[in-house]
């Protein structure tokens, strides 16, 4: 009976869907615990003030409530005790952002209608209520009604002067510089080719000609930062202590205690639109994350670019074209090794290789009047992705070779019979056939280079990287250029920040960014596969 239940196969049957439930049961776990840590980040939840038996009071957040651990009660018999931890802000004003309070000396938590949420460009959060709103040291106003319809006012103006200073910063001054340089690295190669002193002098009066648009631009900014810190809103904070916050300096001024709940979601959407499409600021804890988005979305075309005619075509030749023997076997085990070789050795090679030999030769070739600053011969966004496709090409041959091993034997022979050649018998039938295997293939290699930060650190990525590797100056694609990224983000954040607790929930937020992104770009494989599985059904055994 028991010889027949074992062979039956039923035990492997049920211990291999338990697994399975296992696995998912974890793969879901995972993500809900992101998921509820990360989405919270932008809800506008209520301010409270947390007054104490001693007459302290503190205003803020309340962002965690735990049990304090006794090390001297080890029979844990005694009553537990709990404290909370609230996100008083006023970092400029504490010296610190959290504050955990013992649950038994709290005398009264209030939630006061008037307290403000104050969103800053530096120094992060501020928590207290609206006093005044002066100009020039006078006072505009100091009724309460008034102060609050003037902040709706002013902020939304101050916002669009400061969105034009970062647009003439980053956009008009940032092309004349772009311009500026680019003139005085054509002066220093017409002095290392021919000398042409006529050619020089252009090139100057051009140089003049773009530091006389750089002193127009600068009057303007100057003009722009009086009016952005034209009004100062006086804060109170909950102790009693005056803060004078300049209103240009506001990113947003609410009050969620008087907000409903339709309120603040139109408000979390905000905040969550702004977290996608703005630079990141403040050791990158607030702010945005679109240029690691964009970094991590680019990087992985490029490597997807490489990495699949490359590793098609080793497929190809090892399969059809290499005459089968001990050496193709030998390179067969390498290519399998090579699969399990720790990324960051791939980065070392990429900077010995692709940085310090191909790079450095190019500089050496086409931008000697650049030199000694590199040009290519430093990291950036084409030498990670030629990283990242080396250290993922084995995943693509393995998954073509088994491709193109399930094309049947007699359609390629079919294909030979009736006059095609053996390079049309692979360009038109084979890989067509195989396609669906290759697309596996790269998804697999799209999924573990989306997250590889190891060889990424070594060979271009960096903390902010204030320009894009797209702009539209002549090639329009800079790839010599540095890039944030996604993973970098995560890893930079969550353990290189000096302010910890308010990264914890940047790096939630920023892992289920990278999770949906990967998940798209491989939806996006996943689409194109089972249609080319459809087209070419018949290569299906």
């Amino acid at each position: 009976m028991n010889s027949k239940f074992w062979k039956s196969g039923d035990p492997f049957v049920w211990l291999t869907g338990t697994a399975l439930m296992f696995s998912i049961i974890a793969i879901f776990g995972l993500l809900f615990v992101i998921a509820s840590k990360g989405l919270g980040f932008f809800w506008p939840s209520d301010v409270a003030q947390i007054e104490l038996n001693n007459g302290q009071k503190y205003l803020g957040q309340l962002t965690g409530h735990e049990v304090i651990i006794n090390p001297s009660n080890t029979d844990g018999k005694a009553e537990k005790k709990y404290r909370t931890q609230i996100k008083v802000g006023n970092r400029d004003i504490y010296g610190f952002d959290f504050k955990w309070v013992d649950d038994a000396d709290i005398k009264e938590t209030t939630y006061p209608k008037n307290a403000f949420l104050i969103e800053r460009l530096e120094w992060g959060n501020m928590y207290g209520f609206a006093d005044e709103i002066t100009r020039d040291n006078e006072v505009v106003t100091s009724n309460p009604k008034q102060v609050i319809k003037q902040i709706g006012i002013i902020v939304p103006e101050k916002s669009k002067v400061y969105h034009h200073i970062k647009h003439l910063e980053k956009d008009v001054i940032g092309d004349i510089n772009y311009n500026i340089q680019s003139y005085q690295l054509d002066i220093k190669g017409v002095e290392l080719s021919n000398g042409n002193q006529e050619k020089i002098d252009e090139l100057k009066n051009k140089i003049k000609s773009e530091e006389a648009k750089y002193k127009v631009e600068e009057d303007k900014l100057q003009t722009l930062y009086k009016d952005l810190d034209e009004y100062y809103l006086v804060v109170k904070t909950v102790d009693g202590r005056e803060k004078k916050q300049s209103l240009g300096s506001i990113v947003r001024a609410v009050r969620p205690n008087s907000m409903n709940v339709l309120e603040k979601t139109g408000l979390y959407f905000t905040r969550f639109w702004d977290f996608l499409s703005e630079d990141p600021r403040e050791a990158n804890t607030e702010g945005g994350v679109f240029p690691a988005i964009f970094g991590t979305v680019m990087m992985v075309l490029i490597m997807s670019i490489v990495v699949l005619p490359f590793g098609v075509l080793a497929a190809l030749y090892l399969r059809e074209y290499a005459t089968q023997g001990v050496l193709v076997r030998l390179v067969r085990i390498c290519v399998n090794n090579l699969a399990g070789v720790p990324s960051i050795v791939f980065g070392v090679f990429g900077v010995g290789f692709f940085i310090y030999g191909i790079g450095g030769t190019i500089d050496q070739f086409f931008f000697r009047e650049a030199l000694p600053n590199p040009t290519y011969g430093t990291g950036g966004i084409l030498w990670a992705s030629l990283t990242l496709a080396l250290l993922t090409v084995p995943v693509v041959i393995v998954a073509t070779e088994e491709g193109l091993a399930a094309v049947p034997k007699n359609i390629k022979e079919g294909s030979l019979a009736l006059g095609a050649t053996k390079f049309e018998t692979m360009a038109k039938v084979v890989v067509p056939s195989a396609l669906p295997a290759i697309m596996t293939g790269l998804i697999l290699a799209i999924a573990r280079a989306t997250g590889e930060v190891a060889p990424l650190m070594i060979t271009g990525v960096v903390k902010l990287a204030p320009d894009l590797p797209v702009d539209g100056h002549f090639p329009f694609f800079h790839l010599e250029r540095k890039f944030m990224h996604l993973g970098f983000h995560i890893y930079d954040v969550g353990f290189q920040s000096p302010n910890v607790e308010a990264a914890k929930p940047m790096v939630y937020v920023t892992t289920l960014l990278l999770i949906f992104i990967v998940i798209m770009l491989n939806m996006t494989a996943i689409v194109i596969r089972n249609r080319l599985k459809k087209k070419y059904s018949f290569s299906q055994i």
